[in-house]
């Protein structure tokens, strides 16, 4: 699979929807995370993440204008134990309570399914990061509908031990912007990753990368492979 630049793979489309990318620093020294939100409507355009706990959380900016909390608000980010956890719902809790009765991250999401917002019924994006020991692997999950047909749910997971250093893996809902909104389609996008610039110039070289118009909330993380510390940036369109 050709590696793309992350930026530049960000940049391909308007409207990802909501994405997912993990991978290793540059160095090879760190774990890295992003995930990001993006939307069309006034709704999900009214959202903030706000730290919660060693996770984060949704938030409206102004409640008084949410209409619908249902599916955009929840915490996408939660960690156990060594275990960092991302995705674009509520089934952040899912594999959360599943991993912590012994099911594996793949087990953990059998339970689940596309969200059910007809007619997009928009794919649940999902990863974890596993740091423990010295040692780094994550995992990723998509469920989709099968060819936009509600009947049948698609399930595919993806994992990878000893990620390259430099190199992530970009999952996100959708292909582009459109009506129904078109699925992801294929495995992660293998990208490029440039984190010389550290934490700081990370965040911002995918928050430039997003579409200006659309983009509503990004969260990043850096965490030291060799003794699982971390960093954490959250940027809001909404001030």
């Amino acid at each position: 699979m050709k590696t793309t630049a992350l930026s530049e793979e960000l940049g391909r489309t308007s409207y990802p929807g909501r994405g997912i990318v993990i991978g290793r620093s540059t160095d090879g020294k760190t774990a890295v995370t992003a995930y990001f939100i993006m939307g069309r409507s006034e709704n999900s355009r009214n959202r903030v993440f706000v730290t919660e706990g060693e996770g984060i959380r949704t938030e409206a900016f102004d409640p008084s204008k949410m209409s619908d909390p249902s599916l955009i608000i929840y915490a996408p980010v939660r960690v156990r134990g060594t275990d960092t956890i991302v995705t674009n719902g509520d089934q952040t809790d899912t594999v959360f309570d599943g991993m912590a009765k012994g099911q594996t991250f793949e087990e953990s999401l059998r339970c689940r399914e596309f969200e059910p917002d007809v007619p997009n019924y928009t794919p649940r994006i999902s990863g974890v990061m596993h740091v423990q020991d010295g040692k780094y692997s994550y995992e990723m999950s998509i469920l989709k509908s099968d060819e936009g047909e509600a009947s049948g749910c698609n399930r595919y997971h993806f994992s990878y031990d000893n990620p390259r250093a430099g190199e992530g893996r970009f999952l996100h809902t959708y292909m582009g912007d459109g009506n129904p909104l078109p699925s992801f389609e294929g495995e992660p996008t293998r990208v490029k990753l440039d984190t010389n610039g550290g934490i700081d110039a990370f965040t911002n070289a995918v928050w430039e990368a997003l579409d200006p118009d659309n983009k509503v909330s990004l969260f990043v993380r850096f965490q030291t492979i060799a003794d699982g510390s971390y960093e954490t940036r959250i940027v809001n369109k909404n001030q």
